[in-house]
Protein backbone atom coordinates (compact mmCIF):
# COMPACT_ATOMS: atom_id res chain seq x y z
CA UNK A 1 0.00 0.00 0.00
CA UNK A 2 1.17 3.71 -0.28
CA UNK A 3 1.00 4.29 2.90
CA UNK A 4 3.49 1.99 4.08
CA UNK A 5 5.85 3.57 1.08
CA UNK A 6 5.41 6.94 2.96
CA UNK A 7 6.38 5.90 6.11
CA UNK A 8 9.39 4.15 5.22
CA UNK A 9 10.67 6.50 2.77
CA UNK A 10 9.46 9.03 4.75
CA UNK A 11 10.91 7.85 8.25
CA UNK A 12 14.24 7.59 7.08
CA UNK A 13 14.34 11.64 6.14
CA UNK A 14 12.98 11.98 9.60
CA UNK A 15 15.56 10.16 11.42
CA UNK A 16 18.41 11.58 9.48
CA UNK A 17 16.46 14.85 10.14
CA UNK A 18 14.83 15.10 13.35
CA UNK A 19 17.00 12.85 15.00
CA UNK A 20 19.97 14.71 14.53
CA UNK A 21 19.09 17.79 17.00
CA UNK A 22 20.23 21.31 15.32
CA UNK A 23 23.97 22.27 16.50
CA UNK A 24 24.75 25.86 16.51
CA UNK A 25 27.62 25.21 14.16
CA UNK A 26 27.18 28.34 12.10
CA UNK A 27 29.26 31.12 11.90
CA UNK A 28 26.89 32.91 10.09
CA UNK A 29 23.44 32.18 8.76
CA UNK A 30 22.79 31.42 4.81
CA UNK A 31 21.16 34.19 2.76
CA UNK A 32 17.86 33.69 1.24
CA UNK A 33 18.82 32.86 -2.36
CA UNK A 34 21.20 30.27 -0.73
CA UNK A 35 18.02 28.82 1.62
CA UNK A 36 15.68 28.91 -1.56
CA UNK A 37 18.49 27.14 -3.70
CA UNK A 38 19.11 24.67 -1.25
CA UNK A 39 15.21 23.61 0.01
CA UNK A 40 14.22 24.03 -3.86
CA UNK A 41 17.02 21.06 -4.54
CA UNK A 42 15.70 18.96 -1.21
CA UNK A 43 11.97 19.44 -2.72
CA UNK A 44 13.09 18.26 -6.42
CA UNK A 45 14.91 15.34 -5.07
CA UNK A 46 11.50 14.34 -2.96
CA UNK A 47 9.47 15.12 -6.44
CA UNK A 48 12.13 12.85 -8.43
CA UNK A 49 11.78 10.07 -5.98
CA UNK A 50 8.19 9.91 -6.20
CA UNK A 51 7.62 10.25 -9.77
CA UNK A 52 9.98 7.02 -10.28
CA UNK A 53 8.59 5.16 -7.41
CA UNK A 54 4.89 6.14 -9.14
CA UNK A 55 5.59 5.16 -12.52
CA UNK A 56 6.70 1.69 -11.75
CA UNK A 57 4.48 1.34 -8.93
CA UNK A 58 1.33 3.68 -8.69
CA UNK A 59 0.48 3.53 -12.54
CA UNK A 60 1.59 7.38 -12.28
CA UNK A 61 0.39 9.09 -15.92
CA UNK A 62 -1.52 6.28 -16.95
CA UNK A 63 -5.01 7.65 -16.86
CA UNK A 64 -6.82 11.07 -17.14
CA UNK A 65 -6.27 13.44 -14.21
CA UNK A 66 -9.90 12.91 -11.82
CA UNK A 67 -10.68 14.05 -8.34
CA UNK A 68 -12.78 13.46 -5.87
CA UNK A 69 -14.13 13.29 -1.86
CA UNK A 70 -13.39 10.19 -0.16
CA UNK A 71 -14.88 11.15 2.78
CA UNK A 72 -13.08 11.34 6.37
CA UNK A 73 -13.70 9.03 9.26
CA UNK A 74 -17.04 6.95 8.21
CA UNK A 75 -17.85 3.69 8.57
CA UNK A 76 -18.47 3.03 4.56
CA UNK A 77 -14.90 4.71 3.98
CA UNK A 78 -12.31 2.53 2.78
CA UNK A 79 -9.93 2.66 5.47
CA UNK A 80 -12.04 4.38 8.34
CA UNK A 81 -10.12 7.71 8.08
CA UNK A 82 -7.04 6.06 9.33
CA UNK A 83 -5.26 6.89 5.86
CA UNK A 84 -6.06 10.49 6.51
CA UNK A 85 -4.25 10.41 9.87
CA UNK A 86 -1.71 8.69 7.70
CA UNK A 87 -0.94 11.93 5.55
CA UNK A 88 -1.61 14.31 8.41
CA UNK A 89 1.08 12.25 9.96
CA UNK A 90 3.83 11.65 7.47
CA UNK A 91 3.24 15.41 6.21
CA UNK A 92 4.77 16.33 10.19
CA UNK A 93 6.82 14.07 9.97
CA UNK A 94 8.94 15.56 6.95
CA UNK A 95 7.97 18.72 7.82
CA UNK A 96 10.17 18.43 11.32
CA UNK A 97 12.63 16.47 9.82
CA UNK A 98 13.06 19.10 6.78
CA UNK A 99 13.10 21.40 9.34
CA UNK A 100 15.78 20.06 11.45
CA UNK A 101 18.02 18.95 8.48
CA UNK A 102 17.61 22.82 6.95
CA UNK A 103 18.49 24.73 10.46
CA UNK A 104 21.74 21.95 10.81
CA UNK A 105 22.62 23.86 7.11
CA UNK A 106 22.89 27.23 8.94
CA UNK A 107 18.78 28.36 8.28
CA UNK A 108 17.54 30.11 10.75
CA UNK A 109 14.77 28.47 13.10
CA UNK A 110 11.97 30.60 11.83
CA UNK A 111 13.23 29.94 8.13
CA UNK A 112 13.93 26.34 8.82
CA UNK A 113 10.92 25.91 10.20
CA UNK A 114 8.54 27.77 7.40
CA UNK A 115 11.02 25.98 4.40
CA UNK A 116 10.86 22.40 6.04
CA UNK A 117 6.59 23.05 5.82
CA UNK A 118 7.00 24.25 2.52
CA UNK A 119 8.82 21.73 1.00
CA UNK A 120 6.87 18.57 2.81
CA UNK A 121 3.61 20.02 1.56
CA UNK A 122 5.25 20.39 -1.90
CA UNK A 123 6.49 16.80 -1.82
CA UNK A 124 2.75 15.50 -0.07
CA UNK A 125 0.85 17.72 -2.71
CA UNK A 126 2.84 16.42 -5.87
CA UNK A 127 2.32 12.60 -4.22
CA UNK A 128 -1.37 13.47 -4.50
CA UNK A 129 -1.25 15.70 -7.95
CA UNK A 130 0.12 12.01 -8.91
CA UNK A 131 -2.22 10.21 -8.04
CA UNK A 132 -4.74 11.75 -9.74
CA UNK A 133 -3.22 10.30 -13.18
CA UNK A 134 -3.14 7.00 -11.66
CA UNK A 135 -6.37 4.56 -10.24
CA UNK A 136 -6.27 6.68 -6.85
CA UNK A 137 -7.27 9.42 -8.07
CA UNK A 138 -6.59 12.41 -6.51
CA UNK A 139 -8.40 13.42 -2.69
CA UNK A 140 -9.44 16.59 -1.31
CA UNK A 141 -9.49 14.85 2.11
CA UNK A 142 -6.10 13.76 1.41
CA UNK A 143 -4.37 17.44 0.75
CA UNK A 144 -6.32 19.00 4.12
CA UNK A 145 -4.89 16.64 5.76
CA UNK A 146 -1.50 17.13 4.18
CA UNK A 147 -1.73 20.55 4.90
CA UNK A 148 -2.87 20.13 8.58
CA UNK A 149 0.21 18.40 9.34
CA UNK A 150 2.71 20.85 7.38
CA UNK A 151 0.90 23.10 9.74
CA UNK A 152 1.69 21.17 12.72
CA UNK A 153 5.08 20.86 12.21
CA UNK A 154 5.66 24.29 11.32
CA UNK A 155 4.09 25.59 14.88
CA UNK A 156 5.94 22.38 16.88
CA UNK A 157 9.49 23.10 15.41
CA UNK A 158 9.34 26.96 15.54
CA UNK A 159 8.39 27.01 19.07
CA UNK A 160 10.30 24.48 21.60
CA UNK A 161 8.31 25.06 24.60
CA UNK A 162 5.18 23.96 21.92
CA UNK A 163 7.00 20.78 20.96
CA UNK A 164 8.45 19.97 24.77
CA UNK A 165 4.98 19.27 25.89
CA UNK A 166 3.22 17.19 22.84
CA UNK A 167 4.15 15.17 20.13
CA UNK A 168 2.57 13.78 16.71
CA UNK A 169 3.11 9.69 17.20
CA UNK A 170 2.75 6.72 14.85
CA UNK A 171 2.89 3.27 16.29
CA UNK A 172 3.61 0.03 14.22
CA UNK A 173 2.75 -3.35 16.39
CA UNK A 174 2.74 -6.55 14.62
CA UNK A 175 -0.47 -8.97 15.20
CA UNK A 176 0.92 -12.59 15.44
CA UNK A 177 -1.52 -14.07 13.19
CA UNK A 178 -1.41 -10.86 11.17
CA UNK A 179 1.93 -9.66 10.22
CA UNK A 180 1.34 -8.62 7.31
CA UNK A 181 2.89 -5.70 5.58
CA UNK A 182 0.29 -5.23 3.16
CA UNK A 183 -2.45 -4.62 6.04
CA UNK A 184 -0.66 -1.59 7.91
CA UNK A 185 -3.29 0.12 9.07
CA UNK A 186 -4.38 -2.63 10.70
CA UNK A 187 -1.56 -2.50 12.57
CA UNK A 188 -1.29 0.96 12.96
CA UNK A 189 -2.16 3.81 15.41
CA UNK A 190 -1.58 7.41 15.35
CA UNK A 191 -1.62 9.84 18.88
CA UNK A 192 -0.99 12.97 20.19
CA UNK A 193 0.88 12.55 23.45
CA UNK A 194 1.29 15.17 26.36
CA UNK A 195 4.18 14.96 28.21
CA UNK A 196 4.30 15.96 31.69
CA UNK A 197 8.12 16.36 31.82
CA UNK A 198 7.13 19.78 29.53
CA UNK A 199 5.57 21.81 32.33
CA UNK A 200 7.90 23.37 34.65
CA UNK A 201 5.02 22.72 37.61
CA UNK A 202 5.26 19.11 37.20
CA UNK A 203 8.93 18.52 35.77
CA UNK A 204 10.33 18.50 39.05
CA UNK A 205 8.33 15.74 40.48
CA UNK A 206 7.70 12.17 39.89
CA UNK A 207 4.79 12.72 37.06
CA UNK A 208 7.55 13.86 35.00
CA UNK A 209 7.83 10.00 34.36
CA UNK A 210 4.26 9.94 32.41
CA UNK A 211 2.31 11.31 29.70
CA UNK A 212 -1.10 11.30 28.13
CA UNK A 213 -2.16 9.74 24.73
CA UNK A 214 -5.06 10.45 22.63
CA UNK A 215 -4.99 8.35 19.21
CA UNK A 216 -7.00 6.59 16.20
CA UNK A 217 -6.96 2.75 15.03
CA UNK A 218 -8.98 0.91 12.78
CA UNK A 219 -9.39 -2.56 12.33
CA UNK A 220 -11.39 -4.98 9.62
CA UNK A 221 -10.82 -2.48 6.89
CA UNK A 222 -8.07 -3.74 4.86
CA UNK A 223 -9.60 -7.60 5.11
CA UNK A 224 -13.00 -6.93 3.95
CA UNK A 225 -14.29 -8.53 7.30
CA UNK A 226 -18.22 -7.46 7.94
CA UNK A 227 -17.21 -6.31 11.30
CA UNK A 228 -14.88 -3.19 11.43
CA UNK A 229 -13.10 -1.18 13.90
CA UNK A 230 -13.14 2.31 14.12
CA UNK A 231 -11.71 3.32 17.97
CA UNK A 232 -10.57 6.55 19.79
CA UNK A 233 -8.59 5.36 23.24
CA UNK A 234 -7.23 7.46 25.88
CA UNK A 235 -4.21 5.92 27.46
CA UNK A 236 -1.43 7.05 30.39
CA UNK A 237 2.04 5.56 29.32
CA UNK A 238 6.09 6.28 30.16
CA UNK A 239 7.42 9.02 28.75
CA UNK A 240 10.20 7.34 27.10
CA UNK A 241 11.62 10.60 25.25
CA UNK A 242 12.22 12.21 28.46
CA UNK A 243 14.20 8.41 30.00
CA UNK A 244 17.04 8.09 27.12
CA UNK A 245 17.78 11.73 26.93
CA UNK A 246 18.52 11.59 30.51
CA UNK A 247 20.82 9.31 30.37
CA UNK A 248 22.37 10.77 26.99
CA UNK A 249 20.87 8.81 24.08
CA UNK A 250 19.87 12.31 22.50
CA UNK A 251 19.24 10.61 19.10
CA UNK A 252 16.82 7.36 20.50
CA UNK A 253 15.11 10.16 22.72
CA UNK A 254 14.30 12.39 19.57
CA UNK A 255 13.26 9.90 17.27
CA UNK A 256 10.67 8.73 19.98
CA UNK A 257 9.15 11.84 19.70
CA UNK A 258 7.65 10.53 16.49
CA UNK A 259 7.53 6.36 17.09
CA UNK A 260 5.05 4.86 19.74
CA UNK A 261 6.70 1.82 21.06
CA UNK A 262 3.68 -0.58 21.45
CA UNK A 263 3.41 -1.99 24.84
CA UNK A 264 4.35 1.00 26.78
CA UNK A 265 0.76 2.45 27.67
CA UNK A 266 -2.29 1.49 29.53
CA UNK A 267 -5.22 2.65 26.83
CA UNK A 268 -8.90 2.90 27.15
CA UNK A 269 -10.55 2.82 24.07
CA UNK A 270 -13.91 3.57 22.45
CA UNK A 271 -15.06 1.94 19.33
CA UNK A 272 -17.95 3.55 17.24
CA UNK A 273 -20.23 1.04 14.97
CA UNK A 274 -22.35 3.61 13.38
CA UNK A 275 -21.90 4.43 10.09
CA UNK A 276 -21.49 8.10 10.30
CA UNK A 277 -18.45 9.74 12.15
Amino acid sequence: MKSLFFCIFFSLITMTGSAQEPVNKCASELSIYEQNMKSLSVSLAGIGVITAWGVLKWDYFSQAPHAGSEGWFANTTEEGGADKLGHLYTSYAVSRGLSSLYENWCFTKDNAALYGSLSSFAIMGYMEFGDSFSEYGFSYEDMISNFLGCTAGYLLHKNPDLASKFDLRWEYGFEPDDADFSTDYENSKYLLALKFNGFETINKTFLKHFELHMGYYVRGFSDDEVKKERNIYFGIGLNLTDLFRRYSWKKTATLLNYIQIPGTYLQYKHGFSVTGF
